[in-house]
């Protein structure tokens, strides 16, 4: 029942939207004025609203017309679909709200299939990343994300045609999800990358200081190593752990970013959208596989990384600020 309810209200959305044009472009720029709003958040999110949900619906009429020329199974053809729709969504970015995102390392990355460990702090890592490694890396992603986006009908069909895999973060059965990882790793092409976020959710002040208070119990050594972090979250082993053992000559690239923090709600998004020319920068750093510890080692090695990156979003930010 979840596919007609959601494709149903994207569509509904969208007309309702376009319909109603006049309408909320009037309130969104009047209620921005009084409250001094001088770059328009309110009126520039309700922009980029209006686009995603046509994108969505273009999005949805593009894998249904894959389906009726039997192409549904089609990877290629699906992940060009998923590439198209991520590439307008950023556009859509840029153009509604003025966030201009630069990107490092992308022309750096090794031949072979690669893992990518990537940071997570906002709505939108999962879309960055597909947008970088489909349109500027020319790869092929496939992802470890939550369930719940299966509530984007676009992830929800076309996600489910190509090799992702949509994990319960609730779940007890533990092997279970991590048996689903590595069916999602396997058979992994030239061109592939499989992607994770080993911080499993997005991140910020209240989780960190939770999440880092628990290991002072289940892993004292982990706490006295990872007390120190001041943006991320500490990382989970067990799904990257996965990766490498069943991607054996696949390279590592680790993802960072800074200008998407705050940017986990979407009065968050509003917020930063009323600053001053918002923008953001994603690194992607390349790791060779022979300078990756397997087994317990690799743990430690995450922590290290995370640690790392940690130090390095805090003075991009400080250099950002100044």
């Amino acid at each position: 029942m979840r596919r007609p309810i959601t494709v149903m209200a994207v569509v509904i959305g969208a007309l309702l939207l376009t319909v109603l044009l006049p309408i909320w472009i009037v309130f969104s720029v009047v209620l921005d004025l009084v409250g001094r709003k001088w770059r328009l958040p309110t009126f520039r999110l309700m922009c980029f609203a209006w686009l995603w949900l046509w994108l969505e619906t273009l999005g949805i009429l593009g894998a249904e017309l894959l389906w009726l020329t039997g192409q549904a199974r089609n990877q290629r053809a699906n992940y060009a679909l998923q590439r198209w729709w991520a590439k307008q969504l950023i556009g859509s970015l840029r153009l509604s709200c003025g966030l201009k995102i630069e990107v490092e390392g992308a022309e750096n990355l090794s031949a072979g299939p690669l893992i990518c460990l990537g940071r997570h702090a906002s709505l939108g890592d999962a879309l960055v990343s597909a947008w970088i490694f489909g349109s500027l890396a020319k790869r092929f992603p496939r992802y470890v994300m939550k369930k719940e986006l299966l509530f984007d009908p676009c992830l929800d069909v076309v996600g489910q045609r190509i090799p992702n895999y949509f994990v319960d973060r609730g779940s007890a059965a533990v092997r279970q999800e991590l048996t689903g990882i590595r069916t999602m790793a396997a058979n992994m092409g030239e061109r592939d990358v499989a992607v994770i976020f080993p911080e499993g959710t997005r991140t910020n002040d209240e989780k960190r200081v939770g999440l880092v208070a628990r290991l002072e119990r289940r892993a004292p050594d982990r706490h006295a190593k990872l007390i120190g972090l001041q943006r991320l979250l500490p990382p989970r082993s067990a799904g990257a752990s996965v990766l490498l053992e069943e991607i054996p000559n696949g390279d590592v690239v680790v993802m960072w970013h800074v200008g998407f923090d705050g940017l986990d709600t979407f009065g968050g998004v509003r917020r930063r959208i009323a600053s001053a020319n918002p923008s953001a920068k994603v690194v992607l750093e390349h790791h060779t596989r022979a300078s990756i510890p397997e087994g317990d080692g690799f743990e430690a090695w995450l922590d290290d990384r995370w640690l790392e990156i940690d130090a390095k979003v805090v003075a991009a930010d400080a250099t950002r600020v100044a």
